[in-house]
Protein backbone atom coordinates (compact mmCIF):
# COMPACT_ATOMS: atom_id res chain seq x y z
CA UNK A 1 0.00 0.00 0.00
CA UNK A 2 1.69 3.55 -1.14
CA UNK A 3 0.54 6.63 0.96
CA UNK A 4 1.31 9.64 -0.59
CA UNK A 5 1.75 13.06 0.90
CA UNK A 6 1.87 16.26 -1.57
CA UNK A 7 3.95 18.74 -0.36
CA UNK A 8 2.73 22.05 0.30
CA UNK A 9 4.19 25.81 0.37
CA UNK A 10 4.90 26.72 3.77
CA UNK A 11 2.81 29.51 5.46
CA UNK A 12 2.91 30.59 8.65
CA UNK A 13 -1.36 29.72 9.33
CA UNK A 14 -0.57 26.26 7.90
CA UNK A 15 2.48 25.50 9.59
CA UNK A 16 0.67 27.36 12.98
CA UNK A 17 -0.54 23.94 14.89
CA UNK A 18 3.19 22.84 15.01
CA UNK A 19 5.29 25.82 15.15
CA UNK A 20 6.38 29.07 14.12
CA UNK A 21 7.90 29.83 10.39
CA UNK A 22 10.73 32.72 10.26
CA UNK A 23 11.28 35.43 7.77
CA UNK A 24 10.85 38.61 6.94
CA UNK A 25 7.99 38.74 4.41
CA UNK A 26 6.69 41.55 6.57
CA UNK A 27 8.06 45.12 7.01
CA UNK A 28 10.74 44.86 10.29
CA UNK A 29 9.10 46.01 12.95
CA UNK A 30 11.84 48.75 13.90
CA UNK A 31 14.63 49.75 12.24
CA UNK A 32 18.49 49.75 13.91
CA UNK A 33 22.00 50.32 13.17
CA UNK A 34 21.20 53.73 11.53
CA UNK A 35 18.58 53.33 9.51
CA UNK A 36 20.84 49.74 7.95
CA UNK A 37 19.89 47.02 9.38
CA UNK A 38 15.65 46.04 9.50
CA UNK A 39 14.73 43.93 12.78
CA UNK A 40 12.28 41.96 12.65
CA UNK A 41 11.77 41.12 16.54
CA UNK A 42 10.94 38.19 18.54
CA UNK A 43 9.55 35.86 15.77
CA UNK A 44 9.51 32.31 17.38
CA UNK A 45 9.80 31.30 21.55
CA UNK A 46 11.78 28.62 22.96
CA UNK A 47 10.61 26.74 25.04
CA UNK A 48 12.54 24.13 27.02
CA UNK A 49 11.28 22.20 30.43
CA UNK A 50 14.92 22.41 31.71
CA UNK A 51 18.87 22.58 30.29
CA UNK A 52 19.45 25.65 28.42
CA UNK A 53 19.00 26.81 24.86
CA UNK A 54 22.38 25.97 22.72
CA UNK A 55 23.19 26.15 18.97
CA UNK A 56 24.17 23.37 17.11
CA UNK A 57 25.28 22.50 13.24
CA UNK A 58 24.01 20.00 11.39
CA UNK A 59 25.23 19.01 8.26
CA UNK A 60 22.55 16.66 6.97
CA UNK A 61 22.83 14.75 3.21
CA UNK A 62 20.40 15.72 0.83
CA UNK A 63 17.12 14.09 -0.28
CA UNK A 64 15.31 14.00 -3.40
CA UNK A 65 11.79 14.18 -4.24
CA UNK A 66 10.05 12.28 -4.16
CA UNK A 67 11.08 11.18 -0.86
CA UNK A 68 10.33 7.70 1.28
CA UNK A 69 8.85 9.12 4.83
CA UNK A 70 9.41 6.25 7.34
CA UNK A 71 10.36 7.39 10.39
CA UNK A 72 9.20 10.73 13.08
CA UNK A 73 10.34 11.68 16.10
CA UNK A 74 9.86 14.41 18.46
CA UNK A 75 11.15 16.37 21.45
CA UNK A 76 9.01 16.35 24.54
CA UNK A 77 11.82 18.46 26.73
CA UNK A 78 11.97 21.38 24.30
CA UNK A 79 11.47 23.04 21.25
CA UNK A 80 13.71 22.59 18.32
CA UNK A 81 14.42 25.71 15.69
CA UNK A 82 15.76 24.90 12.23
CA UNK A 83 17.90 27.70 10.18
CA UNK A 84 19.26 26.97 6.78
CA UNK A 85 22.94 28.19 6.04
CA UNK A 86 22.06 28.40 2.42
CA UNK A 87 19.29 29.62 0.13
CA UNK A 88 17.97 26.33 -1.15
CA UNK A 89 14.15 25.27 -0.69
CA UNK A 90 14.34 22.07 1.75
CA UNK A 91 11.35 19.83 3.20
CA UNK A 92 9.55 19.74 6.56
CA UNK A 93 7.15 17.22 7.76
CA UNK A 94 5.30 17.28 10.99
CA UNK A 95 2.29 15.33 12.62
CA UNK A 96 0.11 16.02 15.01
CA UNK A 97 0.01 13.96 18.58
CA UNK A 98 -2.37 11.40 18.06
CA UNK A 99 -2.65 9.70 21.46
CA UNK A 100 1.55 9.76 22.19
CA UNK A 101 1.80 8.07 18.55
CA UNK A 102 2.11 10.40 15.52
CA UNK A 103 -0.86 11.29 13.30
CA UNK A 104 -1.40 11.75 9.30
CA UNK A 105 1.87 13.72 8.75
CA UNK A 106 1.86 17.01 6.66
CA UNK A 107 4.65 17.89 4.60
CA UNK A 108 5.98 21.83 3.52
CA UNK A 109 8.57 22.89 1.17
CA UNK A 110 10.02 25.57 2.73
CA UNK A 111 11.45 28.66 0.39
CA UNK A 112 15.03 30.04 0.51
CA UNK A 113 15.17 33.00 3.34
CA UNK A 114 12.23 30.84 6.02
CA UNK A 115 13.63 28.41 8.92
CA UNK A 116 10.77 26.67 11.21
CA UNK A 117 10.99 26.58 15.16
CA UNK A 118 9.28 23.49 15.78
CA UNK A 119 6.94 23.44 19.37
CA UNK A 120 7.86 21.14 22.03
CA UNK A 121 6.79 17.94 20.87
CA UNK A 122 5.90 18.19 17.81
CA UNK A 123 6.31 15.02 15.51
CA UNK A 124 8.38 15.59 12.93
CA UNK A 125 10.83 14.02 9.77
CA UNK A 126 14.50 13.80 10.13
CA UNK A 127 16.04 16.79 8.52
CA UNK A 128 15.52 16.56 4.67
CA UNK A 129 17.24 19.10 2.90
CA UNK A 130 16.84 18.83 -0.99
CA UNK A 131 20.21 20.15 -2.47
CA UNK A 132 23.50 20.95 -1.36
CA UNK A 133 24.90 22.02 1.18
CA UNK A 134 22.72 20.95 3.82
CA UNK A 135 23.82 22.75 6.29
CA UNK A 136 21.63 24.37 8.97
CA UNK A 137 21.87 26.27 12.53
CA UNK A 138 19.80 24.08 15.06
CA UNK A 139 18.62 26.16 18.34
CA UNK A 140 17.21 23.89 20.79
CA UNK A 141 17.40 22.43 24.21
CA UNK A 142 20.69 21.29 25.67
CA UNK A 143 20.54 18.95 29.28
CA UNK A 144 19.80 16.05 30.87
CA UNK A 145 17.85 13.20 30.43
CA UNK A 146 15.74 11.87 27.38
CA UNK A 147 14.64 14.17 24.78
CA UNK A 148 14.31 12.27 21.90
CA UNK A 149 11.00 9.94 20.73
CA UNK A 150 11.11 7.98 17.99
CA UNK A 151 8.42 6.24 15.83
CA UNK A 152 9.24 3.68 12.67
CA UNK A 153 6.44 4.53 10.29
CA UNK A 154 5.40 1.07 8.49
CA UNK A 155 4.10 1.41 5.57
CA UNK A 156 5.71 4.10 4.81
CA UNK A 157 4.84 7.57 3.20
CA UNK A 158 5.70 8.66 -0.18
CA UNK A 159 6.33 12.58 -0.31
CA UNK A 160 6.11 14.28 -3.47
CA UNK A 161 6.47 18.23 -4.89
CA UNK A 162 2.29 18.95 -4.87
Amino acid sequence: MTRTIHAQPLTKQAFAPFGDVLDVADPPDKMINAGMCGRHHDRARLDMSDGRAGISLFDATPRTLPYVLDLLERHPEGSQCFVPMHQNEWLITVAPDDGGRPGTPVSFIVAPGQAVNLHRGTWHGVLTPLHAPGLFAVIDRIGEGANLEEVPIDPPYVVDRG
